[in-house]
């Protein structure tokens, strides 16, 4: 692979725990900086790597000058505009789920991505992790798959959590568009893009989604971020004429598969091929999430 120079839009925890610290390790980039909301975060975060930092309108411009891409770590309605800006600069991106949180400003980013023809990656941790990944893409070389389900029950909000992380936007949103877009990502890699959507809310935040896919199989999903602890956990698992195959045990850290959506962004660079998680991918994934949302609001859940 070629070096790209790619900078880091974002610093928060995120940032700090993953994305900076696998830029900085990765052979394969050139780490140009940090630009933040807050200049203070953004200015210890660039100095533990020993890159520039930047914040406000002028230093999100020097970094774009300064970068071949952009990896962001940063709230979706947040992410989309300076996306939208980064792509029509001709910088390719790595993007953090969702890509946005309303359908017409996914589709608009995945139309400038596309327009300008950079290659893009967004980042459902699953789709890259080398242990699932793997799992995944061998169950889509398999037939026979006739259902799937998805449980991710997150206790960051739980009555018996710790302190939760500062994240307005994940509790205003809750679990559909936190955890959704990983249930979606996995349930997409083997049965395919989805037709149809129904989504039914519990409380206090748990979100049920029931989806036709275009291959004529169905799955089912189970969304929350305000699990009990002892009920916290998530686990895949699909059905077919070859059997049950369930999720296996054991997670790859957060930088590794950080790493790994590097590593595809830039493949794709090189080979100037689409990656099947890009950013009309993501754009997909906001739209079926906005109509379940959509959904539960007529239904006055």
């Amino acid at each position: 692979m070629s070096t790209q120079r790619i900078g880091l839009v974002g610093s928060g925890s995120w940032a700090e725990r993953t994305h900076a610290p696998a830029l900085a390790a990765h052979p394969g980039v050139a780490f140009t900086g940090v630009w933040g909301r807050r200049p203070e975060a953004a200015a210890a975060l660039a100095a533990t790597h020993g890159v520039p930092a930047h914040s406000g309108e002028d230093g999100f411009a020097e970094l774009l000058e300064a970068s071949d891409a952009l990896a962001f770590a940063l709230p979706p309605d947040v992410q989309a505009p300076l996306a939208t800006r980064a792509a029509e600069a001709g910088r390719h991106l790595l993007l953090d789920k969702p890509v946005a949180t309303d359908a017409a400003t996914a589709r608009a980013l995945a139309d400038a991505a596309t327009g300008a023809g950079v290659s893009s990656v967004v980042f459902t941790t699953m789709r890259f992790a080398p242990a699932s990944a793997e799992w995944l893409a061998d169950l889509a070389g398999r037939d026979g798959w006739i259902t799937g389900r998805a449980e991710w029950f997150g206790g960051l909000y739980g009555s018996d959590a710790d302190p939760s992380p500062e994240s307005p936007w994940r509790r205003e949103k809750g679990g559909l568009w936190d955890v959704g877009p990983h249930a979606l990502s996995v349930l997409f890699a083997v049965l395919g893009d989805v037709e149809a959507i129904t989504a039914v809310r519990g409380a206090p935040d748990l979100t049920h989604l029931i989806l036709r896919h275009t291959s004529g199989a169905t799955s089912s999903a189970a969304l929350t971020l305000s699990a009990p602890k002892a009920a916290a956990g998530v686990s895949v698992t699909f059905r077919g004429t070859e059997g049950v195959a369930s999720l296996p045990e054991g997670r790859d850290t957060s930088v590794t598969s950080f790493t790994a959506a590097i590593d595809a962004l830039l493949t794709a660079i090189d080979t100037k091929t689409p990656h099947a998680c890009d950013v009309r991918f993501g754009a997909r994934l906001t739209e079926l999430l906005a109509e379940a949302e959509e959904q539960l609001r007529a239904a006055g859940e």
